[in-house]
């Protein structure tokens, strides 16, 4: 078996136990029950009162909806059941207007599907809804006969969106849930890296929960006035713990010795930190007061007669995290708002205009050749309009589950389209080969078939946060049971029904091979933004140290979110590029780990000075301002250089550092120390990045 061959195997063979995988935790059985109910509603109604065909157009808009509110979004949820149901109405309602006019409708369906594939520049849940919108165009236009029909159905899949967002109304389950779990995960984060800073001094920390609980706290206005207390303050004391943490621990930057009673100190202060965030994550998750055991608090006290505090930075740094818990405890006790100086109330997040204003300039951005979503957007267009064509010139009559299947395998990269595409598709096989025997074998009226279709999305919905071919499952005999409900004998078209699935999810698969858009290529564009990002932070905090201010305060904050996005980018890049059956060009793995781990060291460095930074007024440290300079016109040089494929020169960074050595006005300043460990990082940066 070849190199390429077994990775591809390798791909595919995790795909499909993760595919399978079905995580007990993770099962939200209440609202699987509300979005249930929500279909049944509008099915029962359109049955009683209307038809088969329309309880069909009721039921896709109803389970569509619902599957907008499943994905991972901090939107309101009646929202996003609304913009659904909106976006599938008219879908269906000009798919059916040109519907009879083959070359019309062919490139209505081509602009349609391009852009769905687009709006995945604004996230993953604009991306799968989009692509419902694709599906219902090619599903719900053989149901009606007449234009006043098709408008018709278009406003009966708009009244699914609407069931759906009444029942989020009238029966919330666990309101503003979500945002607690976003903000518990990121101070049980904090929590987990004291824990593994007291045995390994310079562990890394993972920025991801932090990352999520800043896009949980950006609200509407009318969100920040319903936001519960218990919401307010905790994530920016998570942030404040974290370079607190890792300076109290750091056995080179001021911290205590790596053995001894200094570092027993170190690792007892730490465990009760872990303990304190601990308990306070707990109890916003369950909305409840924090409960912290006595030993700890007794830990983070001031000690008179027990034992010392470490000496040096070290010991300031321990004096901070014992005022950071003490903030802790007392916000839990009464909670209130905790604030960074010069803080607005609230994140705000852009409501509409100003929200479709940052997706146009999204969009614009990504519209060129070497975009991911670009191509997505492309290959999406270009396989549901072969797939229309080709199911319209093979002799079934249900041509459309061709362009159906590959608009629901098709992902931007190369994992959610190949690997777990795999996984849909088999799931989708099996669904519908299930479904389709389950109505050959009873040949049950539209309501046992209606009901049939319920208890799939039901299943559907408890499993939408597990295995992909599960779940993928489960949406296959869903829409079979609700075709059903319009009388098809399933007896004849079963197997067909499998065929077309298999040549769409073909189409899609062969689709991305033939015009990928590979994450390896890039990788040395990603790591370019990350050296830029990670020494911009440590830019602005030597400045800090150089000119001492109060606007450096912002100014390190912005840089530490830039670099915490161009790592996380990093880090997802690595890992679509170590699941892609393609070699490295011109960055094989082992020289992008080590360009990884120095610029790790570069971040860790600024995060370590970030701990120490010297209040307003205080006396600069002109060597620090200097440095900072010329790192800062050092990087302008580099990125390109590296992006590239050439080597850094970083001869002016040791010019300035051996210039500052020589007039530094604190010779074991921890700033100058730190400046060093940045120099020494970039240089093992150069040597990974040095053709060999």
């Amino acid at each position: 078996m070849s190199g390429t061959t077994a990775r591809w195997a390798a791909a595919l063979a995790e795909t499909a136990r993760s595919g399978l995988r079905v995580e007990r935790a993770s099962l939200t059985p209440l609202l699987a029950v509300r979005g249930a109910c929500g279909v049944a509603l509008v099915i029962g109604l359109t049955l009683w009162l209307g038809s088969a065909t329309l309880a069909v157009s009721s039921a896709f808009g109803a389970f569509a909806s619902g599957i907008a509110t499943f994905q991972r979004s901090w939107r309101p949820r009646p929202e996003l059941a609304l913009a659904a149901a909106a976006g599938l109405s008219v879908s269906a309602f000009l798919g059916y207007v040109l519907a009879g006019h083959p070359a019309a409708f062919t490139v209505m369906l081509a602009l349609w599907a391009f852009g769905a594939g687009m709006a995945w520049v604004a996230g993953p849940t604009p991306g799968v809804v989009a692509a419902f919108t694709v599906a219902m165009m090619l599903v719900v236009v053989t149901l009606p006969s007449s234009v006043p029909e098709a408008a018709q159905h278009a406003g009966i899949i708009a009244l699914g969106g609407l069931a759906q967002a009444g029942l989020i109304v009238v029966f919330p389950v666990r309101r503003w849930g979500a945002r607690r779990e976003a903000l518990a995960d990121a101070l049980a984060g904090v929590a987990d890296y004291a824990r593994r800073l007291r045995e390994e001094p310079t562990a890394p920390f993972d920025p991801q929960p932090l990352v999520e609980a800043r896009e949980a706290a950006a609200v509407t206005p009318r969100q920040a006035r319903r936001r519960p207390r218990q919401l307010h303050g905790y994530r920016l004391l998570a942030e404040r713990f974290r370079p607190v943490l890792a300076s109290l621990a750091d056995p080179v930057l001021g911290g205590a010795a790596r053995e001894g009673p200094e570092r027993d100190r170190v690792r007892a202060l730490l465990a009760a930190a872990a303990t304190v965030l601990d308990g306070t994550a707990r109890a916003i998750r369950r909305g409840e007061h924090v409960r912290v055991p006595r030993e700890a608090l007794d830990v983070l006290q001031v000690p008179e007669d027990g034992p010392a505090l470490p000496p040096g930075p070290a010991r300031k740094a321990a004096l901070r995290l014992i005022a950071l818990s003490g903030e802790a405890v007392e916000a839990a006790q009464e909670p209130v708002e905790v604030t960074a100086v010069g803080h607005r109330p609230y994140l705000r997040r852009a409501t509409g205009p100003g929200q479709l204003a940052v997706v146009l300039r999204a969009v614009r951005r990504e519209l060129r050749p070497a975009s991911p979503v670009f191509r997505h957007a492309l290959r999406l267009a270009a396989v549901v309009a072969t797939g229309y064509l080709l199911g319209g010139a093979l002799p079934t009559g249900h041509g459309y589950w061709i362009g159906l299947t590959a608009v629901m395998v098709l992902r931007p990269d190369f994992s959610g389209t190949v690997s777990r595409g795999a996984a849909r598709l088999a799931g989708t096989v099996a669904g519908v080969v299930v479904g389709g025997a389950v109505i050959a074998l009873l040949g049950p009226g539209p309501g046992v078939a209606a009901g049939l279709a319920v208890v799939s999305v039901f299943l559907l919905y408890l499993l939408m946060r597990t295995g992909f071919m599960v779940i993928s499952a489960c949406a296959g005999a869903y829409v079979v049971f609700l075709l059903g409900i319009v009388g098809t004998n399933w007896s004849q078209t079963v197997p067909e029904r499998m065929l077309l699935t298999l040549v769409g999810g073909v189409l899609a698969l062969v689709s991305y091979g033939l015009y990928p858009a590979w994450e390896t290529p890039r990788l040395r564009e990603r790591l370019a933004d990350w050296l830029t990002a990670s020494c911009g932070y440590a830019v602005a905090v030597l400045d800090a140290y150089g000119t001492p201010g109060e606007r450096h305060t912002r100014v390190v904050r912005e840089a530490l979110l830039d670099n915490r996005a161009a790592l996380l980018e990093w880090e997802q890049a690595t890992a679509r590029a170590g699941a892609e059956p393609v070699r490295h060009r011109g960055l094989p793995r082992r020289r992008a780990a080590e360009a990884q781990a120095a610029l790790t060291t570069v971040g860790r460095s600024g995060l370590l000075l970030e701990a120490h930074l010297p209040e307003p007024g205080t006396p600069g440290d002109p060597g620090a301002a200097a440095f900072a300079g010329a790192l800062r016109d050092a990087v302008a040089r580099a990125a390109p250089a590296v992006r590239a494929g050439a080597a850094p020169d970083w001869a002016p960074v040791h010019r300035a550092l051996a210039r500052w050595r020589r007039d530094a006005r604190h010779p074991d300043g921890i700033a100058l120390r730190a400046a060093e460990l940045v120099t020494d990082a970039l240089d093992e940066l150069a040597k990974a990045l040095t053709p060999r």
